[in-house]
């Protein structure tokens, strides 16, 4: 028997929140001497352990040539982490990760793309980044530039390109130079629904045909049960359960609880209020706008470059709209002690018929503040005769094509205008 492509032998991840790796020496001298007191006192430093996050505890599994494997999970479920190992863009705490053969991934919409540069030098670059000469890049360059469908932008800097442009460019580029395994994180989730289902029919092809490994992760379960073979589940860090992805993935659509509020907030400088306006979503039109007021406290300190970022999925746990606010509006600044809201309004996002589940996610730049899933969010019933049933079941959720985000006072009790 072969060996495999990737092993995963006892990973773990530790992060230390609030800090940064890099420290001056001073830094470090202080927090060695103040470890060293704390050795034999009951409890340790209160700090040390406090500020520690695992974000993999112990994960090993292995992969096989050619195989096409799912990774699914909750958000803070170590799915990411697990990808930026595999990539090497960090490294494990403890454990091994062995790969053989030339990786490529996609982990987030530009990863590896110079903004000052064009289109057409970023393939060249992307192409020289994974390993492949200029002749080889050349061979493949016409079909890049058709599937990712920028011709026209071709000279153009990748500064200037939407996230959509940005995120096919980049899935074209790592798909067509033919990688021996090719990573692809939840970024296909900005395109719009006829270029996912593209991507999936490449991905596949890329397995079967040319016997290339693709390792999946997505929300999208159904996206997951159509092109993987195997699945791993991530929960807290662990492997909660491998196998073919039917079972899997009916073992984890069987474990969700609709309607339970699961949230953790890292830091005490934000606190999650609840859904404001949730008695107005029980029975909305498919053809109606969508809003959507998410209520928040801040505690003893202000808050500023907040950003509020929102996911609705179906009742099979299908991604249905993905939205950020940084795409549409500056970063919101709060003063200390204050309630107040964030209203999305999603303008006709068409959803298919049925009940959704809204997930939150907020933070300060790059620390998180506040994550909450699980959260009755509306209704959708099909009362408009131009969005008949048949059609709208259709529909797989992608970024909403408009969308817009204030930041209003509270409305579930007092509060302080905010700027």
């Amino acid at each position: 028997m072969t060996r495999p492509i990737i092993e995963v032998d006892n990973v773990s991840k530790r992060y230390r929140l609030g800090q940064f790796n890099a420290r001056t020496l001073r830094e470090e001298a202080e927090r060695l001497f103040r470890r060293r007191r704390s050795n034999g006192k009951a409890g340790g430093s209160p700090g040390d352990h406090e500020s520690e996050f695992w974000a993999l505890k112990e994960v090993s599994f292995s992969v096989q040539q050619g195989e096409v494997i799912g990774i699914i999970g909750r958000n803070g479920a170590g799915k990411s982490t697990l990808l930026k190992i595999l990539s090497r863009v960090t490294e494990p705490t403890s454990g091994l990760i062995r790969i053989r053969g030339r990786v490529a991934s996609l982990l987030e919409v530009g990863t590896g793309f110079h903004p000052e540069l064009t289109g057409r030098e970023n393939i060249y670059l992307n192409g020289a980044i994974l390993g492949m000469n200029r002749a080889e890049i050349k061979s493949k360059f016409d079909e890049i530039v058709a599937f990712a469908e920028v011709e026209k932008f071709l000279d153009t800097p990748v500064k200037r390109y939407s996230s959509g442009m940005y995120v096919r460019l980049a899935f074209a580029v790592a798909a067509h130079l033919e990688p021996d395994i090719l990573i692809v994180d939840e970024v296909l989730a900005v395109g719009d629904a006829e270029f996912q289902k593209k991507c999936l029919g490449k991905m596949r092809a890329v397995a079967s045909g040319l016997g290339r490994t693709v390792v999946f992760v997505s929300h999208n379960l159904q996206a997951v049960s159509t092109l993987c073979e195997r699945v791993f589940l991530l929960e807290q860090g662990k492997l909660a359960n491998a196998g073919p992805a039917d079972d899997v993935l009916r073992s984890y659509i069987t474990g969700l609880q609709p309607g339970v509020e699961d949230f953790r907030v890292t830091t005490p400088l934000l606190r999650w209020r609840g859904l404001q306006n949730r008695r107005s979503l029980d029975d909305l039109r498919c053809d109606q706008d969508l809003m959507l007021e998410l209520g928040f406290e801040t505690g003893q300190e202000s808050i500023s470059n907040l950003h509020v970022d929102i996911e609705l999925v179906d009742e099979r746990d299908r991604t249905a709209l993905h939205c950020k606010s940084k795409f549409v509006r500056e970063p919101m600044s709060i003063p200390s002690n204050t309630n107040f809201a964030v209203r999305y309004l999603l303008h006709s996002p068409h959803l298919a018929p049925g009940p959704y589940r809204l997930t939150v996610y907020a933070a300060a730049g790059t620390k998180e503040l506040c994550w909450v899933e699980q959260i009755d969010a509306c209704r959708v019933s099909a009362a408009s005769p131009f969005f008949p049933d048949d059609v709208l079941q259709d529909v797989k959720g992608t970024t909403v094509p408009g969308f817009s985000v204030d930041l209003v006072p509270s409305t579930s009790s007092e509060y302080v205008e905010v700027s």
